[in-house]
């Protein structure tokens, strides 16, 4: 019984719709709209954020967010992530973030430890 359920709900999976695009250059155009908003509001965050950075590193962090997802194919992922970064942009235009949330973007990575005795024990040597 629950095979048949499977089954029958398969056909109906594939036929799901983007979202918002209609096609892969729809989705593109609505990803680079939404860095174009973003490159330009890049010098606002900065003033109204009174982060201690310069318009360039904001720009050159709002590059690599966008870079870090274009491996990304299926529009209906795409869609997603335009969405989730037009509320950002919202959130952040408004003012409805604090000055760490906008830091917390920019903040370095840390190193990853290591986490075995023998890696440890081999770098010491």
């Amino acid at each position: 019984m629950s095979s048949q359920l499977v089954k029958g709900a398969r056909p109906a999976l594939k036929e799901i719709k983007a979202v918002l695009s209609s096609n892969r250059d729809d989705a593109r155009k609505r990803v680079l709209q939404l860095y174009k908003l973003w490159y330009r509001q890049a010098p606002y965050v900065v003033l109204d954020y009174d982060v201690p950075l310069t318009t360039e590193r904001c720009r050159a962090r709002i590059r690599d967010e966008f870079e870090k997802n274009r491996h990304v194919n299926d529009i209906r992922a795409i869609d997603l992530l335009v969405v989730k970064g037009q509320m950002e942009l919202v959130e952040t235009a408004e003012i409805w973030k604090q000055r760490g949330h906008i830091m917390d973007y920019f903040e370095q990575q840390k190193p990853v430890q290591d986490k075995d005795f023998l890696s440890k024990f081999l770098k010491t040597k």
